[in-house]
């Protein structure tokens, strides 16, 4: 299993784009391409996906059919900017938080307004995740590890400080665009632990969340 912190190494171009019945088959073109070499493991707005082959600056990516579903790679077009980080190695220093790069949900852009030097973005959220967020938690927002601020049954709120916003593809949110979030593993353990103890709903999430298991092509199962 791959493991990521949710700092943004490089914000990737998709130069190739492939879609079929089998799949999704993505070229990003980006500086880390040099780094990278086939088997490797890269998160890819939150997703983490296996590199098929690397050339001229540009890495290969097979995403398979129920990634393409439940994520927002979904709708990529050519052109399109993309939040990249590839797997820690052991060693490296964790300065988000543990991501796995296994997508829980997909929300939507509610609102993002200025707030000072910052702007607060606002998401919908999947009704079987809100169990998972409190507010000063952790999350991940298209593979970027964030703060949330203030959280409702339906939604979350973020805010994201000008380097956010300039090193990877959140500023160019609008709203109604979809976004691939995953929760903080923590809490999806903790839920765990406390569902026999808890309401028929909160062990339903649980059992949902488990069963989905979406939005990575990494697996080592």
């Amino acid at each position: 299993m791959s493991v990521f912190s949710g700092l943004i190494a490089d914000v990737g171009s998709i130069a190739e784009l492939e879609t079929g019945d089998e799949g999704m088959r993505i070229g990003i073109r980006t500086g880390l391409a040099s780094d990278l070499a086939p088997g490797d493991s890269v998160a890819v707005d939150g997703a983490c996906l296996t590199v098929t082959s690397v050339e001229d600056g540009v890495f290969t990516v097979d995403v398979m059919n129920q990634t393409v579903s439940m994520t927002s790679l979904s709708g990529l077009t050519a052109g399109d900017r993309v939040n990249l980080e590839p797997a820690l190695s052991m060693g490296d220093r964790l300065g988000g938080h543990l991501v796995q790069g296994h997508v829980d949900g997909v929300g939507e852009v509610i609102s993002f307004e200025p707030d000072g030097f910052s702007r607060r973005l606002r998401v919908s959220l999947p009704p079987e995740l809100g169990s998972y967020l409190i507010p000063q938690g952790s999350v991940a927002l298209q593979g970027v590890s964030l703060t949330v601020t203030e959280c409702g049954p339906d939604w979350l709120e973020v805010s994201l400080i000008p380097e956010t916003l300039e090193r990877t593809d959140l500023g160019s949110l609008e709203t109604g665009d979809r976004v691939n979030l995953e929760c903080d593993v923590i809490a999806r353990y903790v839920a765990r632990m406390v569902s026999p103890y808890a309401g028929n709903s909160d062990r339903e999430s649980a059992d949902e969340l488990d069963r989905q298991d979406p939005g990575s092509d990494d697996r080592t199962e």
